[in-house]
């Protein structure tokens, strides 16, 4: 059993909770070891029916087993229910909900009462290495972090489960959500996807080759930020200007496993260990950081003229320009870009994370091994 860092911040709250987060990515096994006193899982059928065909059932339930504490899972599938535990919560304020979900797209959608002032939101994402105790191997760059994939010991076994999650969730569940009129479109996107991580995403090229209208490609790319299966990074606005940046947005999933089962790949192949090096480092710094419930924010960096590192990211006070590479044979050119933003901007601190082992100091910049680089930054 892994210990996982919202565990802490989920008991001791005393407001009730609602937690997001893609599938499995733990939340059920983590509200269950908090032991409620009623579960209510919605993703059962016979449940599910049981809660749509009488409204009155969750009060039943909870005046019945008079109980203190309830878990709701899978409450997307049936957002009128939030209705119902705004109005307990109003008449018990010592009744604490756990509720969770895997889309805020169908909550949205759907209509939810989102109860402002009565739940807490929090987001669970994967395993992170402070979880980990920041061990890391070249496996993860495959497999990734999801907790079922992570704790399996068998690598074939590992990649049925990733190429199965992508199959049935990703691609199903997620066309499933989109609702669109032109179902080949968003399939041509889907399949695309995996092929844009790392890079600077131009919306029109990028319909062109998808031959879908330019349109529906920022509408799509919401599709999986509501469903939490991936994200966009923007540069910095006040830099904007500055140093002339791309405006493009670079994009990434929540999983280095998941990229990988979407792509149907599981191999150290040269010319995809620098992007699989690079998602690795954005989810976890996304994921460490909700955990901890320290505000992080994660943008791209890179001039008209060339000038480019992975990530500036600004977290608490701190302003990071964070560049990543998946060899430890560091070369001066690596620090290049990192030197040159340091001139410009004194007041950042600057670092290059590496698969290797060593701490180097390069030109005046901390070239660290990725587990030690997330100490330092105190994910």
């Amino acid at each position: 059993m892994i210990s996982r860092i919202l565990a802490t911040s989920l008991g001791k709250s005393t407001k009730s909770i609602l937690l997001l987060g893609p599938r499995q990515t733990g939340k059920s096994t983590l509200i269950k070891s908090l032991k409620p006193e009623l579960s209510i899982n919605l993703a059962d059928e016979e449940v599910f029916l049981k809660h749509t065909q009488d409204f009155d059932l969750l009060r039943s339930l909870v005046e019945r087993k008079k109980s203190k504490s309830i878990f709701i899972d899978e409450v997307q599938r049936l957002p009128g229910i939030l209705n119902t535990v705004q109005a307990l919560i109003d008449e018990n304020p010592k009744l604490k909900f756990y509720l969770t979900g895997s889309s805020a797209r169908k909550l949205k959608k759907g209509g939810a009462n989102l109860l402002p002032g009565r739940v807490i939101n929090y987001s669970m994402g994967t395993l992170t290495l402070r979880e980990l105790n920041y061990k890391i191997s070249k496996d993860d760059l495959l497999y990734g972090f999801l907790p079922g994939v992570y704790v399996e010991k068998d690598k074939d076994l590992k990649k049925d489960i990733l190429t199965s999650y992508s199959a049935n969730y990703v691609n199903e569940e997620i066309k499933a959500e989109a609702l669109v009129k032109n179902l080949p479109s968003f399939t041509r996107f889907l399949n695309l996807s995996p092929n844009l991580v790392g890079t600077f995403v131009d919306y029109s090229k990028f319909a062109q080759r998808a031959m879908i209208s330019r349109h529906q490609v920022p509408r799509y790319f919401e599709i999986f930020e509501d469903t939490l299966i991936a994200s966009r990074i923007f540069p910095d606005s006040e830099l904007i200007e500055k140093y002339d940046l791309i405006k493009h947005p670079k994009f990434y999933f929540f999983d280095v496993g998941v990229l990988n089962g979407l792509e149907g790949s599981f191999d150290h192949l040269s010319n995809r260990k620098g992007l699989l090096a690079e998602q690795l480092v954005y989810q976890q710094m996304v994921h460490s950081a909700s955990a901890l419930r320290k505000k992080i924010i994660i943008n791209s960096l890179r001039t008209r003229g060339g000038a480019e590192i992975d990530f500036w990211i600004g977290l608490d006070s701190k302003k990071i320009g964070l560049e990543i590479k998946s060899s430890n044979q560091l070369i001066d050119d690596d620090v290049r870009h990192l030197v040159q933003f340091k001139k410009t901007e004194p007041e950042a601190q600057f670092f290059l994370f590496h698969f290797g082992h060593e701490e180097i100091k390069k030109n005046g910049i901390w070239c660290l091994p990725v587990g030690i680089g997330f100490k330092e930054l105190g994910l």
